[in-house]
């Protein structure tokens, strides 16, 4: 038995490998729950505590190009449309995506993937550049090595970015959580049928987090990947409660969260595009050199 230390968030689609009713007779998880999730991102690229763990898709580009020694798996257990994630206040003059330029946006960490699919559309849909934004955040990317570019800045400790976007201190904010619903507002005039107008055109399903394995360990055991992978398709599969993604069902015309590579690729492959046109990795990486192959 191959013992794993893991982390990841326990979703619908996740919770049978934790409570043991999806296991195998060759791998376990030895599992620590990390709240919030992105904290174990950090973890896994900075000091390597984990063997398998749950990763952005920015920062698993980052850290294949700071030779971290992780492949992922084509298991997205976290995906949406990020629209309705770029807010204002209420009162803000802000007309649509068109007048964010020259402004300042708040973003928990400018590497953040939400974030890096936000500035990819504004660019692609709406020619907002993101160097032409000041992005204003709260902490750095969880690659020690990559440092901000020129055009943002970070708050103190004292400072909040949702306290800020409230006063006006800054003129919008990238999925700044808990914030009253009743002071903030869309900065698309309607956020929903824009993602799905967006997605009729581009085909673009977009995905933020997937799982990754340490590279050496799936050198070591030629089976681990193809094992790992059926697990959590099994977890899935034995889901009681439907994810969030069960919302874009109608949308994407069948299964909300496709497992597999060849249903995921054009989500990737936008992904790291819009991460290399951002300055956050050199290249566009070929979505082979960054997943397993089953």
């Amino acid at each position: 038995m191959l013992r794993l230390r893991s982390a990841f968030a326990s979703y619908p689609h996740t919770v049978a490998l934790k409570d043991g009713r999806t296991l195998s007779d060759r791998v376990a998880f030895d599992l620590e729950e990390v709240e919030p999730i992105t904290r174990a991102f950090r973890r896994m690229v900075r000091t390597g505590d984990f063997d398998l763990c749950e990763i952005a898709v920015t920062t698993l580009a980052q850290a294949h190009f700071y030779n971290k020694g992780l492949t992922a798996l084509p298991v997205v257990v976290f995906r949406g449309f990020h629209h309705r994630s770029l807010m204002c206040p209420v009162g803000s003059a802000l007309r649509g995506p068109a007048d964010l330029k020259g402004k300042r946006i708040g973003v928990r960490a400018f590497s953040q993937t939400t974030g890096v699919w936000l500035r990819g559309i504004l660019l692609d849909e709406y020619g907002v550049d993101h160097r032409d934004i000041t992005w204003v955040t709260a902490e750095d990317a969880h690659l020690l090595e990559y440092p901000d570019p020129p055009n943002v800045e970070r708050i103190r400790p004292d400072q909040d970015l949702r306290t800020m976007l409230l006063n006006g201190e800054i003129d919008a904010g990238v999925a700044l959580l808990g914030m009253d619903p009743a002071g903030i507002r869309s900065v698309f005039a309607d956020p929903d049928a824009t993602a799905a107008a967006w997605y009729r055109k581009t085909g673009i399903y977009p995905a933020n987090h997937v799982i990754c394995v340490k590279t050496a360990l799936l050198d070591a055991n030629p089976w681990l990947a193809e094992a790992l992978f059926r697990l959590f398709v099994d977890a899935k599969a034995a889901a009681t409660e439907p994810s969030s993604e069960e919302q874009f069902r109608s949308l994407i015309g069948g299964d909300p969260l496709p497992y597999g590579l060849e249903a995921n690729r054009p989500g990737f492959e936008v992904c790291v595009r819009y991460a290399a046109e951002q300055g956050l990795v050199p290249e566009a990486y070929p979505t082979e050199t960054l997943f397993a192959t089953l």
